[in-house]
């Protein structure tokens, strides 16, 4: 007897050494050395993958399996929440904000990118995240960047403006760091998971 047409298949794929050095690799190289798996994985929707490396920590699996269902991922983009601006967005590290190599060292280490995508830009803030929420509730105001309504801060804030310089894909993308000062504009939306409004993306950072 046939299965019924509504079943859904799981699959689990087991990533190995080998195949997860081919992974971090870059995707010329996955497709020439493992062709038969990519062939596997457009015949069957990948719904989980386990990564069988003894050698990693529970953290780095973790991160490496994200990265994974990012790759592979076919539906929409996911929608953005108040974890992930503060996962992207809010810094609080001790390299300098005038470091140079900030932006590419923030860049893959807060894992920012449009499904391993290098996005164009994007602006690191040195705040806290309920500051950058307040900012939310004050008045629209005209925008930039052909953004129509913004919302700007009421207090002066340090940032980073990470710009992409070269590259195609993660981790290939190498950014210039511009430090920045000023009022910040950003955009907010409600979020109904969490009943509250958020904010969603930096416009801009405007000199004092």
């Amino acid at each position: 007897m046939g299965l019924p047409s509504n079943r859904r298949h799981s699959l689990t794929v087991d990533i190995t050494p080998s195949l997860l050095c081919s992974l971090q690799g870059n995707m010329g190289t996955l497709i020439n050395m493992q062709p038969l798996f990519l062939l596997f994985l457009l015949l069957k929707p990948l719904q989980f993958v386990r990564i069988n490396d003894p050698s990693l920590s529970d953290e780095r699996r973790e991160e490496l399996e994200d990265y994974l269902e990012d790759l592979y991922a076919t539906g929409p983009t996911k929608p953005p929440t108040k974890e992930m601006f503060k996962t992207h967005v809010i810094i609080n590290s001790e390299m300098p904000l005038t470091d140079q190599d900030y932006c590419n060292q923030e860049m893959r280490m807060k894992r920012v990118h449009n499904r391993l995508y290098c996005v164009k830009q994007h602006f690191f803030l040195q705040a806290s995240y309920n500051d950058i929420q307040e900012i939310c509730h004050n008045i629209f105001v005209q925008c930039t960047n052909g953004v129509r309504k913004c919302h700007r801060s009421q207090q002066i804030i340090s940032g980073v403006h990470c710009a992409l310089k070269s590259g195609t894909m993660m981790p290939f993308c190498e950014y210039t760091s511009s430090y920045r000062e000023g009022w910040v504009l950003i955009t907010c939306q409600w979020d109904d998971i969490v009943g509250e409004i958020i904010p969603v993306s930096v416009i801009d950072i405007l000199a004092i």
